[in-house]
This record gives C-alpha cells, structure tokens and sequence, in this order.
C-alpha cells in the first residue's frame, strides 16, 4: 500500500510538471526521434492486424442480427460509431500498454537497478527530460495516428466480410458509414487516445523509476505496470464517454 502511495504521489507531480511553459526547451529531441520510432512504425502491423481480425469477428456476430431485422442501412453506421467512439480507441490503448507500456517499464526499470540513473544524473543529464519526457511525447503524437489507422483497418476488415458473406454492396456499406460519422467524432476519439497515452506512459515511467529488488523486482514492476495501465484505461474510457457521447439524440436520426 505505501508503494502504490508513493507512486500515485510521483504520478501526480510528474503530470503536474508537463504543465509547466519550459518543457519543449528542457525535451530530448534525438531520444524523441528514437521512441517515435518505437511507438509508431514498429507497433502499426500489429494495430492492423488486430483492428482486423477483431473487425472481422465484430461484424460476423452484428451483421447478421441487423439483416434479420431488415436494417440493412444501419450496418455501416453501427459499426462505424462503435469503432470512432469506443472500440478503437481502447484497442489501440490496449496493444500499446502490451507491447510498448511494458517495455518503457521493463527498459526504466533495468536502468534503475544497473544505476544507469545515477550514470546519467553524475553525467549531468536529467533524467525527466532525457527519459520522462521523449516517452511521453512519443506516445502522444504517435497513438492518434495509429488509431486512425486502425479505424481505416477496422472499416476495410467490415465492409469485405459484409460483401463476401453478407452480400451487401460495398459501396452501399460505406454510404451508410459515411452518413452517421461526424468530424467531431473523429475529434473526440483522438483527445481519448491522447489522454489515454499521456497516463500510460507517465504510468510506465512511474513504475520503472521507483522499482527495486533486482530482477525480480524488474518483472513486478512491469507486470504491476501493465495491470494499472489497463484499469486506468478503461476507467477513463467511460469517464470521457459519458461526458463525450452521453447526450440523449441518436446518430442515427440523421439517416
């Protein structure tokens, strides 16, 4: 309990220092360019891929219920407010957490115990700007792109199962998607992936630079790291939907 106390405390102030004016002068732009790389180019396959399969499976079961009921037109605009508003961005949130949260951990972690923290501190290099700070950046630039590219896979993976099992004109599919998205929309799932990758990644660097007991240690932190990662998104996901998406008029009395 006293742990989780400490690093809720260093959570806090550690976002409270994002605020401050001076950040982007104080920010690593070469290690930056380095975690970019890492969030971005080496996690899209697996976005896609996922987006995809995960696409295919969700219209599979939906599809056919609306075809039952004859409401052919809705299927693209179902699909398309669940990918916007909720699905995307969780699924993105939840790759990332695996695959890039954990090894932000892993990677502070292993420096903390190696004392390459102190290496860095004797060098005169701040950690917070050489570590904290590319990390944090890196994840929020980079997860609204990756969402959008997972909305993109999400759309294609719908309308070929519609078309190839369902025999619903393709076309006709992307008509009634296009007809029930909004700009805003669009806008309001990138603030979530933003506000989602700001937590997991101050979360993931909390986590690591407070770790101890070797590499036992090393692991718990990592696990702990994705575990609260994962609750903290969820948690956030019905926070922001409730006030994002919470008003009374349907989506589809534009239809």
């Amino acid at each position: 309990m006293n742990e989780f106390i400490y690093r809720a405390k260093l959570f806090i102030k550690m976002l409270a220092c994002l605020f401050n004016p001076t950040v982007l002068f104080r920010l690593s732009y070469k290690n930056l360019l380095d975690q970019l790389v890492l969030v971005g180019p080496n996690s899209l396959f697996i976005i896609m891929t996922t987006s995809f399969f995960v696409s295919l499976v969700l219209s599979l079961q939906i599809v056919k219920e609306f075809l039952y009921l004859n409401a052919t037109d809705l299927v693209g605009s179902v699909l398309a407010i669940s990918f916007i508003r909720e699905l995307s961005p969780v699924l993105t949130s939840i790759i990332i957490i695996g695959k890039v949260g954990s090894f932000f951990t892993a990677e502070i972690a292993t420096m903390n115990i190696t004392e390459q923290i102190d290496a860095l501190l004797i060098l005169g290099i701040n950690p917070m700007n050489y570590l904290f700070l590319p990390r944090v950046f890196a994840m929020i630039l980079t997860l609204p792109f990756l969402n959008l590219f997972s909305l993109f896979t999400s759309f294609i993976s719908s309308s070929f199962i519609c078309s190839v099992i369902y025999s619903i004109d393709t076309a006709f599919f992307f008509q009634s998607l296009v007809y029930s998205v909004f700009f805003i929309d669009i806008l309001k799932s990138t603030l979530k992936v933003l506000v989602f990758g700001l937590f997991i990644s101050i979360i993931s660097y909390v986590w690591g630079i407070t770790t101890t007991g070797g590499s036992k240690g090393v692991g718990l932190s990592t696990t702990s790291s994705v575990v609260a990662s994962l609750t903290i998104v969820f948690i956030l996901n019905f926070i922001l939907s409730y006030f994002m998406f919470s008003d009374l008029v349907s989506s589809f009395e534009i239809l």
